[in-house]
């Protein structure tokens, strides 16, 4: 018998719009980053691929609820780099990739061990509380502090013993964190004032903003030059000088470079903990 063809086309999802309305690149960078520690650390290629999977898969949940809970600002502000607000993905489609993504990422993290598995869930919790309600608060900073902080305790806790992460890790990745969020609002700032969006980097201004990314920045990357032994290394003090260099470059220029100059410096510090392991038989 003879299939017949429905009566109406059946709903397609674009596949492009639905990427770019996951925040692609801090998704991926925030991913690469756990991978990175995870490898460093020693989990091997199964344990880094689990964390890289469960990592990406909060990441991806993060970044399209931001989307989708950000959907009618986004309108009022004529984001024409926003698919949902331009019409170009539909939002059921948003929120059931953001909601699947989130199924997915409980038990992949838990997979990593219980301790494990909640650091992570806490962090990707955290990052949620954001995009529901502390975006527009004077504690916006704090979820992006706390999730980035608890990356390093996801990986180590998943060792054997289930050992904590040193505490200037920690405090590096946290700070990174805190100052990818200022960088990341700047561009965004005078839109978000306009449809009611007052987080700490919008209080401040665009030019304090600035600034304090930049030192948020330059504080994590001092503490992976000099957090291990104390003392900084031709090849550390050579990363804080350029890292100093690249901050004070992009700090004031327009748009997404001061974002894009904070993921350059977090390559940089991703490449330390890769020289520090390769040469110790532990990395931290």
């Amino acid at each position: 018998m003879p299939v017949r063809s429905p009566a109406f086309p059946l709903p397609t999802v674009p596949v492009a719009g639905l990427l770019r309305s996951c925040h692609p690149l801090p998704a991926a960078a925030v991913t690469v980053f756990a991978a990175v520690l995870a490898a460093a650390a020693g989990r091997g290629a199964a344990g880094t691929a689990l964390t890289a999977g469960a990592v990406a898969a909060g990441q991806l949940s993060v970044g399209w609820s931001n989307d989708r809970l950000d959907l009618r600002r986004d309108r009022a502000a004529g984001r024409r780099d926003k698919p949902l607000a331009t019409g170009g993905v539909p939002a059921a489609a948003v929120t059931a990739a953001a909601l699947t993504a989130l199924a997915l990422c409980v038990p992949l993290s838990l997979a990593a061990g219980p301790a494990a598995g909640a650091a992570h869930l806490t962090g990707v919790a955290a990052a949620w509380a954001y995009n529901l309600r502390l975006k527009g608060t004077a504690a916006s900073w704090l979820p992006y502090a706390l999730a980035f902080g608890l990356l390093p305790a996801f990986v180590t806790l998943g060792l054997p013993g289930a050992p904590w992460p040193p505490p200037w890790l920690t405090g590096a990745a946290a700070l990174l964190g805190a100052g990818a969020h200022f960088a990341n609002v700047l561009p965004d700032i005078a839109d978000d004032l306009a449809t009611g969006v007052r987080g700490l980097p919008q209080r401040l201004g665009p030019r304090a903003s600035a600034a304090l990314a930049a030192l948020l920045v330059l504080g994590s990357a001092a503490l992976l030059v000099l957090g291990p032994s104390g003392h900084a290394t031709p090849y550390g003090l050579t990363l804080l000088a350029l890292t100093a260099a690249l901050l004070l470059a992009t700090a004031g220029a327009p748009g997404r470079i001061p974002f894009l100059g904070v993921l350059t410096v977090a390559a940089a510090d991703v490449l330390l903990l890769l020289t520090r392991s390769a040469a110790q038989a532990t990395p931290w």
